[in-house]
């Protein structure tokens, strides 16, 4: 038996914030990350429009990138606190997932975060409160998906929460809250989008559902990313929808390994001054990994069947999954994001000597190898990569070397 889950209302389009004021309750509290919300009025809306439905509001600012377990317990003791019967959620995917696992939490304040990252393991939600998101980015679509990406800092190691509890009840997609983003976040945000419809298309958990989400992601983000990247707002219009339709599509079908790399990688490296940003990852690791599972029969099918979708040419499968991997190597290059984590700045832009020194990702690559192996990502990828293969695909991700095994 498969299962199929998605908000129970998903509303889209410019100005569709608006329909916070139609939302029954008595107590909202509005989860925010950095400031860009109130910087640009979102924030001030959003609470006008709550207050005009009729109730009390209180926020819990600060959300941070990459969010912390820390940051999600002090969360969920507000939310104990003030006991609102909605969370709204607003901004990039850190702050809505920190939201979702807040959620857990107040609903089950002896939950402990191991307990929350048992996959497909959490109690029902709803006791207490419903939940809202509206992202400002387009990339990670956690307005729509199952999942939420918790840090573990004193680990090192991103940790994804996955379950269909965690779902908000609704979503509310409005490009003009994307119309806002700097073109280094519509770079990132965009390749997540692209890797999560990819993933989505070939993992093994794939069905008659989420096939047509994903390939029409697809298509939208090879037509409108770069243009997105480039100024164009209504290609940053269309990518707002794009990336949600992915993130339908992967919340659904699972995902894949560039995923579990790119979690077991983006904080590994911390201490060293930087993080390799998610988005980045994966747009570095995706052209790596479409080789290696591209050994796969089937895999490699659907990623010929991608490359056709992309009318990108070809003959064989072969020519066509090397097609597929070209593309997106120049898409990597007209977002100006590096090909491997040797090139890889702090600042996230390509350069001659990465953040990450070699002799530091060597030895801490086994470690990594065998975190990657373990994620929750892992188990719909077309290939179950050994210890040794996964050290060896990290090193082509590090080295950007061809991936022959």
């Amino acid at each position: 038996m498969a299962r199929f889950t998605l908000p129970r209302d998903l509303y889209h389009g410019k100005g569709t914030l608006e329909v916070l004021k139609t939302l029954e309750g008595k107590k909202a509290m509005v989860c925010v990350g950095g400031g860009s919300m109130k910087k640009f009025g979102f924030l001030d809306k959003a609470v006008g429009y709550l207050k005009e439905a009729g109730m009390e509001v209180e926020l819990f600012e600060g959300i941070e990138a990459d969010p912390s377990v820390e940051t999600v317990m002090r969360g969920a003791e507000a939310m104990l606190k003030f006991e609102p019967d909605w969370i709204v959620a607003m901004g990039g995917g850190s702050p809505i997932d920190a939201a979702k696992a807040m959620w857990i939490k107040y609903e089950y304040p002896e939950i402990t975060f191991e307990d929350m990252c048992k996959v497909f393991g959490i109690p029902k939600l709803r006791r207490k409160a419903h939940f809202c998101a509206i992202p400002s980015t387009s990339g990670t679509a956690t307005e729509v998906t199952a999942f939420s990406i918790i840090t573990d800092y004193h680990k090192g190691i991103k940790y994804p929460i996955a379950d269909f509890e965690i779902t908000p009840d609704i979503a509310i997609v409005d490009p003009e809250l994307a119309e806002t983003m700097p073109q280094k976040l519509t770079a990132h945000t965009g390749m997540d989008a692209m890797t999560h419809a990819i993933e989505a298309y070939v993992s093994t958990a794939n069905c008659d559902y989420t096939d047509p989400l994903a390939m029409h992601a697809i298509k939208m983000i090879q037509k409108d990313l770069v243009k997105s990247y480039n100024g164009d707002t209504d290609a940053r219009a269309s990518m707002h929808n794009a990336q949600c339709l992915a993130g339908m599509a992967f919340s659904n079908a699972l995902l894949g390994i560039v995923h579990s790399m790119a979690h077991k990688t983006g904080a590994a490296f911390d201490d060293y001054g930087a993080h390799i940003i998610h988005g980045a990852a994966n747009a570095m690791y995706l052209p790596k990994v479409i080789a290696y599972n591209a050994k796969n029969e089937t895999a490699a099918e659907r990623y010929a069947e991608i490359a056709d979708a992309m009318k990108l040419g070809g003959n064989s499968v072969e020519e066509k999954v090397q097609l597929l991997i070209a593309y997106l190597r120049k898409m990597n290059d007209d977002l100006n994001i590096p090909h491997c984590i040797k090139n890889y700045g702090a600042d996230s832009y390509p350069c001659e000597q990465g953040f990450v020194p070699e002799d530091v990702f060597l030895e801490r690559l086994p470690e990594i190898a065998k975190n990657a192996i373990g994620d929750a990502c892992t188990g719909s990828n077309p290939r179950q990569p050994s210890q040794e293969e996964m050290e060896k695909l990290l090193k082509c991700c590090y080295y950007d070397t061809e991936v022959d095994f």
